[in-house]
């Protein structure tokens, strides 16, 4: 998060940055910028965004949703933490990780905390049951496959723990892990800061490895078999045909079409399974999180985009919020906007992870702790 601080910290300009700054130090127990938030969203005049953004994700259409509600009775009390990982099981109900309370990403949230972060709720939000303590530096996503079986990347580092991708049972039995515990590297053995899993129907497993900012970072897709053995890797940092900037999501479609949201790059880029470019799509904005159900109806959450100067989240003209379209052509039908004010001040809102019931309910995962539900209009 430290670029992107670093970044609205230049884009909002000095009477925002004042105030954000005057309202972090009457806060003597904040250790984090974006909380004044509310300051610099306050500062900037109210715009209306274009109709679509020069990359050509458009802010004009229409928004069959209800306005999100904060959704999921956590266990004893407890509030959401960060999150960036929701998915739909083959039962329906649905799965989330939380940062065990604790804000941020690529730290050591869950390093030492007693708490569980992989959650079951019934999409009432009726809390199911948890599992996970102790095993997690920094959860990132959640995947559950066709079998039931969840998949968890854990982008974190500390104490001889993260950068592995595990594979649970729904009872949280540990079936598969992926990667040295505790250590990050290029190697066909290791990651650094994997972000999601995908799985295609035969079983075979691909992993976004490359949350890293710096140049020489990872930021690649690591293909193995059912059972973990390596097959095959591809993408390095760039801007290229099947070069990546921050691989953050993946997806297949109905065809076994991989989708990978390259974000920073504002972009999807789509492939076949052994790594052939297909295409890329910026009409759906800068890629957060993407869904794809079984009828090929693909959601795209967009938590980052921002005008103002080049660097981390630069998508200018593109609006935040969910953009609900057609797998198949790529066109897109409906746009759930971020409430947020356009143009947005803080470093990410909205969802960041996304899924969705049969009856076309979303679900979508805070950076800013909360998950939300948006429920389709009858």
């Amino acid at each position: 998060m430290d670029r992107r601080h670093l970044v609205n910290a230049f884009v909002v300009g000095p009477a925002s940055l004042v105030m954000a700054i005057g309202a972090f130090v009457a806060s003597p127990g904040s250790v984090r910028p974006q909380s004044s938030a509310g300051s610099r969203n306050a500062a900037i005049p109210a715009e209306q965004p274009p109709a679509a953004s020069p990359l050509g994700a458009r802010n004009n259409l229409p928004n069959p949703y209800l306005p999100g509600v904060s959704w999921g009775v956590l266990p004893g009390g407890r509030k959401w933490g960060s999150t960036a990982g929701i998915a739909v099981g083959p039962d329906g109900n649905i799965w989330a990780i939380d940062r065990c309370g604790a804000h941020g990403s690529r730290g050591t949230n869950c390093a030492e905390s007693p708490l569980d972060p992989i959650l079951e709720f019934d999409p009432s939000g009726k809390f199911l049951k948890s599992f996970g303590k102790g095993l997690f530096v920094s959860p990132h996503k959640i995947t559950v496959d066709h079998d039931g079986h969840l998949w968890v990347a854990d982008n974190g580092i500390k104490d001889g723990k993260g950068q592995q991708v595990f594979k649970f049972d729904d009872n949280g039995k540990i079936l598969l892990t992926l990667g040295k515990a505790g250590v990050a590297g290029p190697g066909l053995d290791t990651f650094d800061q994997p972000t999601e899993v995908a799985v295609a129907p035969n079983g075979d497993i691909f992993v976004a490895d490359g949350h890293g900012e710096k140049p020489t970072d990872n930021a690649r897709i690591m293909k193995f078999d059912a059972h973990g053995k390596f097959l095959k890797t591809w993408g390095k940092k760039g801007t290229g045909v099947s070069e990546f900037d921050c691989p953050h999501t993946l997806a297949f479609d109905s065809q076994g079409r991989l989708f990978v949201g390259d974000r920073q790059n504002n972009r999807i880029q789509i492939f076949d399974q052994d790594g052939h470019f297909i295409a890329d799509w910026k009409q759906f904005g800068r890629p957060s999180g993407i869904y794809i159900d079984k009828n090929d109806v693909i959601y795209v959450a967009d938590s980052e985009s921002r005008n103002g100067e080049p660097g981390y989240g630069y998508n200018p003209g593109c609006r935040r919020g969910t953009r609900v379209g057609s797998a198949k052509d790529g066109s897109v039908s409906y746009f759930v906007p971020d409430p947020a004010p356009y143009p947005a001040a803080a470093d990410s809102t909205g969802p960041e992870g996304i899924t969705a019931d049969t009856a076309g309910n979303i679900y979508g995962a805070e950076f800013t702790m909360d998950v939300k539900k948006y429920v389709r209009k009858k």
